[in-house]
């Protein structure tokens, strides 16, 4: 119970990797809300488009109004569009990176004079993309590395204030998007073992997974982890191609 007498805030928290970490900070006493457009059954839920510039200071506001402090926050909720730069609008260039990285950090901005009274953590969800890059993702891959350095920007200027500030950075998981992509194929299980065959784990990993290092990041048992970009890929990118 890492979070007993705590409150946390989820972007995204309605399905995949979001929902997996709001279940788990709920799981070990954290009051948990999520924001995203439309309701949540499982937890208190605030709806917000997160493309709107307004709505992360709304969000904020709201969870204040109702439970009086803040002490995480995650910013899970994104978009992936397949596009390169050439096939990609502007209006989409924007559209993207207003959810991913502009949405975090306006987050962060409404949410730092309560996490620092809390001395409280925040946990960005990046991506190996943000690293690397999988073709036809242009905003996407730009609107991670953004965010990994925001997340670094972010555990620089508010350490002082007891704020600490990191991010994981996933690989291949299994999530309802990913599962529908997967069965669109000719052969999903002919597709699910070249998957897994690129990790050294020998499979793809799972949204608990990632929930369980969030929780780590955002608890006193990391007090002294800030600034961090954590990869969790099951050693994807660990691994040289073949000659």
């Amino acid at each position: 119970m890492r979070f007993e007498g705590k409150l946390a805030l989820v972007t995204g928290g309605r399905s995949g990797i979001g929902k997996a970490v709001a279940d788990r900070l709920r799981d070990e006493g954290a009051r948990v809300f999520t924001a995203q457009r439309g309701d949540d059954l499982d937890h208190e839920t605030i709806s917000a488009d997160l493309a709107d510039p307004d709505a992360p200071a709304q969000v904020v506001s709201r969870v204040i109004e109702a439970g009086g402090r803040l002490d995480v926050l995650v910013n899970n909720a994104g978009v992936m569009r397949q596009a390169g730069v050439e096939e990609m609008s502007t209006a989409d260039w924007a559209h993207d990176m207003a959810v991913n990285l502009t949405a975090p950090f306006l987050m962060i901005r409404a949410a730092l004079p309560h996490l620092r009274v809390a001395r409280g953590s925040i946990v960005n969800i990046g991506s190996i993309e943000g690293l690397g890059s999988n073709p036809g993702h242009a905003s996407y891959c730009a609107s991670k590395a953004g965010l990994h350095g925001l997340t670094r920007a972010v555990a620089i200027d508010h350490g002082g204030d007891g704020v600490r500030c990191n991010a994981v950075a996933p690989g291949w998981i299994d999530t309802e998007l990913n599962e529908d992509f997967i069965e669109s194929m000719d052969d999903p299980a002919a597709f699910r073992r070249q998957i897994g065959g690129i990790h050294p784990a020998g499979r793809t990993g799972s949204p608990a997974e990632v929930a369980a290092l969030v929780a780590f990041l955002a608890s006193e048992e990391a007090a002294f982890i800030t600034g961090e970009i954590y990869r969790i890929d099951g050693g994807r990118m660990a691994k040289l191609s073949l000659p």
